[in-house]
């Protein structure tokens, strides 16, 4: 099931504060070790079909990778799950930080 992508600017656009979005980060450990978005949820891809109960299908849910291509495989899945407002962050945490956070290293 395709979802619509969005980039990080976008997100900022639509949620401001971030306050009504979920930001999913399904990175490894590691990697959020390097690089990571405060405030973001950490749950690694693999270990989404188990911990399904921790997100809200009510709530809008962006989820986002390193570059956008694992996100974009969760955030379908999500969708057909029944997750009515999932996006794919375009271009990952790397994109965030050239867009949004320059702070944020890239790798």
């Amino acid at each position: 099931m395709p979802v619509a992508e969005l980039s990080p600017s976008e997100v900022l656009q639509r949620w401001p504060d971030r306050a009504n979005v979920v930001l999913l980060d399904v990175r490894e450990p590691a990697e959020v070790a390097v690089a990571a978005v405060a405030g973001a949820v950490h749950i690694p891809m693999g270990e989404i079909p188990a911990r399904l109960a921790e997100l809200d299908p009510e709530r809008p849910i962006v989820v986002m990778c390193h570059l956008g291509g694992r996100s974009r495989r969760v955030a379908e899945f999500l969708a057909s799950r029944g997750f009515r407002e999932v996006f794919n962050l375009r271009g990952g945490i790397d994109a965030w930080s050239v867009e949004v956070d320059p702070d944020i290293p890239r790798y």
